[in-house]
């Protein structure tokens, strides 16, 4: 319960509180509801506190032997204060009240303000009821039903087996896993209160291929939030077939010759130069550094008329999903791009105050060590009208890329990403493999030259790294056909 009457400030010392140091649960209010007051007190338009708890765990396998096992166990919290359109974020992984306090009281001076006088009267913050996710879908029973570490050991080395078994021409191998568990409690004085457990887990195998002057490496990785038994399930049979087959065919490629080509790109992970060369320019962060050319925009045609495109954070089972984000607004869908009118951007708490676009639950950070910010969760351009088949019939040549690999994006948008497998495309037809493509370009002129969308929308578990750190994302589209995109090559 929220403090029954007004503290007076120089009474604040003497209150002593026991929540409980193993779960985040309604013995936090009451010491939380007071230091909110007491920010408040302090003459900050806002105050939010992020509590967190990690239980993380990655295994590596090398060959036939398991190389690395790295465990993390994190406890810690952060505060916000606002005031005005100014904010400022400081962390601790002193979670007693004091240390709580203490971090409050640092903030504050940080934006010119001082805790109040002795005889001053905190206000009472009524916080809402707590909203608990965890509850409410039987989370708090995940960690204990996960893969146990030499269970983990034994699924890995089963992935690098069949991998060798299944892979000619093979140099190394590597089969990868993690674990990450975390429990979180948001409380701002603006009433919120609310708390969620995530379970995030990914397993991917690696190959490096060489024979004589020829080499290759091909990669493939999987994602799951919300289930256990993940690892369990991961079918790491047809992962191995899937990479050891791309890499024979990619090993005694072609080299691909530069130019400009149309591009049929796969569904999937293809999604990923969306993500990178639109997605980011649509989150508020950009336009408060005016640094995405679509700040303006809003309302108008910035891509092809048969591109629509979303985020959201509600899709079973994807990389991206969350119940609420880290500000603790719960999860919702935006719709991106419509028909290729920009409908809607990316924003937190902070964004929403400084650039007035609405909060679109997309606050998020790696750990309490950051302050949230506006990113992208699941984020993927809807299927369109048209099959796989359509899209090949309308290149006479042109260059399918069936799997992405790494890239760079600049500030504004432009891009380079290279492609682990790609292949020509003849007459409408799928023909020889070709290596060493890089796609260039430039995002608001790629994304009008997006013109046909297939039925078949793919989803990937991802990996996005920005101001608030590094966290866990969705990319996807259907198969799509880039009208004319500059290809590097040899």
């Amino acid at each position: 319960m929220a403090p029954a009457t007004l503290l007076i400030s120089h009474e604040l010392p003497n209150l002593t509180y026991a929540p409980n140091s193993e779960r985040f649960d309604l013995s936090w209010e009451a010491p939380l509801s007071t230091l909110l007051g007491l920010g408040r007190a302090a003459g900050a338009d806002l105050v939010e506190f992020f509590l967190e708890r990690v239980n993380y765990i990655s295994c590596l396998a090398e060959e036939d032997k398991i190389t690395s096992i790295s465990p993390r166990l994190t406890t810690g919290a952060g505060v916000r204060v606002f005031r005005g359109t100014g904010d400022c974020y400081v962390s601790t992984n002193d979670l007693s009240f004091a240390g709580l306090r203490a971090a409050l009281e640092k903030a504050l001076l940080l934006l010119g303000l001082n805790l109040p006088s002795a005889q001053a009267y905190v206000p009472e913050i009524h916080l809402e009821l707590l909203r608990d996710y965890s509850g409410q879908k039987g989370k708090d029973f995940w960690l204990g039903t996960c893969s146990s570490i030499q269970e983990t050991g034994e699924i890995l080395l089963g992935a690098s087996a069949e991998i060798a078994r299944a892979t000619q021409h093979l140099q190394s191998r590597r089969i990868s896993y993690f674990r990450d568990w975390q429990e979180i409690l948001v409380a701002a004085s603006d009433g919120t209160f609310a708390r969620d457990i995530r379970l995030t887990q990914s397993a991917g195998a690696s190959v490096l291929c060489a024979d004589g002057e020829h080499r290759t490496s091909i990669g493939e990785r999987k994602g799951d939030t919300s289930n256990p038994d993940f690892l369990r399930a991961w079918d790491y049979q047809t992962t191995a077939a899937d990479v050891s087959e791309a890499a024979g065919r990619m090993l005694r490629a072609d080299y691909i010759e530069s130019g400009t080509y149309p591009v049929i790109m796969a569904n999937q992970f293809g999604g990923v130069i969306f993500h990178e060369a639109c997605g980011h320019l649509l989150e508020t962060t950009q336009i408060e550094r005016q640094t995405t050319p679509f700040i303006d925009q809003k309302g108008e045609k910035i891509a092809h008329e048969n591109l629509t495109a979303w985020d959201e954070g509600i899709s079973s089972g994807a990389f991206g999903t969350i119940d609420m984000d880290d500000e603790g607004m719960p999860a919702q869908r935006t719709l991106l791009i419509e028909r290729g009118i920009l409908k809607n951007f990316l924003s937190d708490r902070a964004g929403s105050l400084r650039t007035g676009h609405p909060r679109t639950g997309s606050g998020r950070r790696q750990s309490y060590a950051f302050a949230a910010a506006s990113r992208m969760r699941n984020t993927y351009i809807a299927p369109g009208d048209y099959s796989l088949d359509d899209l090949l019939a309308s290149v006479d040549k042109g260059l399918y890329c069936k799997r992405m690999g790494g890239g760079s994006v600049g500030a504004t948008g432009q891009f380079n990403f290279a492609v682990e497998e790609a292949y020509l495309i003849e007459n409408g037809k799928i023909t020889k493999p070709l290596k060493g493509a890089t796609l260039i370009g430039e995002a608001k002129e790629i994304m009008n030259r997006i013109s046909m969308c297939s039925q078949d929308l793919g989803l990937a578990a991802g990996f996005c790294g920005s101001v608030s750190g590094s966290i866990y994302v969705t990319v996807g589209q259907p198969h799509i056909k880039v009208d004319s995109i500059t290809v590097g090559g040899r």
